[in-house]
């Protein structure tokens, strides 16, 4: 089981990219959507139930008696696409109100591989240090910063590469991007 947890920030385009791709993979998916999330998904006229669809399970974003919020529960992983800062800065300081941030949290105290995935840009000093936080206990940042080697052509291709990326550092294969070898020049 891996988790997909999806919040309030731009982006959501990444994580239903990532969703069709362990569905189609017949991957086993909890999701879990804070309420700021579903703001954003109703604002881009996005249905909740179509990326339900997407997952084996599904739990309300307060739903702190999850299974997934127990490290004796087992799962693989954890991704949290897109993450918004609020979200981050609950994760890094281990304020667990909510069954993302709890999940998270199980994740790094059980020393599970977790994903955060931010997008906000600039970033503030305290922005970079809770990722540093997240980082000193073994979670993994993978910011949303498309490559350009691959001659990406369309926005779908670079959505394409930062899912790509995720599914690296899962170990997961795939072959969502051209991989950067000798032969590879950047056309401009």
């Amino acid at each position: 089981m891996i988790i997909v947890a999806i919040t309030g920030a731009s982006g959501i385009q990444y994580a239903i990219k990532l969703l069709n791709v362990f569905k189609n993979m017949e991957k086993e998916v909890c999701l879990l959507v804070s309420d700021s999330a579903k703001l954003v998904l109703k604002s881009g006229n996005i249905n909740l139930n179509s990326l339900k669809d997407k997952s084996t399970v599904y739990y309300d974003f307060d739903d702190i008696t999850a299974s997934i919020n127990s490290g004796s529960y087992l799962f693989e992983a954890m991704i949290i696409v897109p993450c918004s800062m609020k979200t981050l800065s609950a994760v890094a300081n281990g304020y667990s109100d909510n069954a993302i941030t709890r999940a998270a949290d199980v994740c790094l105290k059980e020393r599970r591989k977790l994903i955060i995935v931010p997008r906000e840009t600039p970033l503030r000093t305290v922005h970079l240090e809770n990722m540093l936080n997240i980082s000193r206990e073994g979670g993994i940042i993978l910011p949303a910063m498309p490559a350009f080697y691959h001659n990406p052509e369309s926005v779908g291709d670079m959505i394409n590469f930062v899912v790509g990326k995720i599914l690296d550092v899962l170990e997961i294969p795939h072959d969502l991007f051209d991989r950067w070898n000798d032969d590879k020049m950047i056309k401009y």
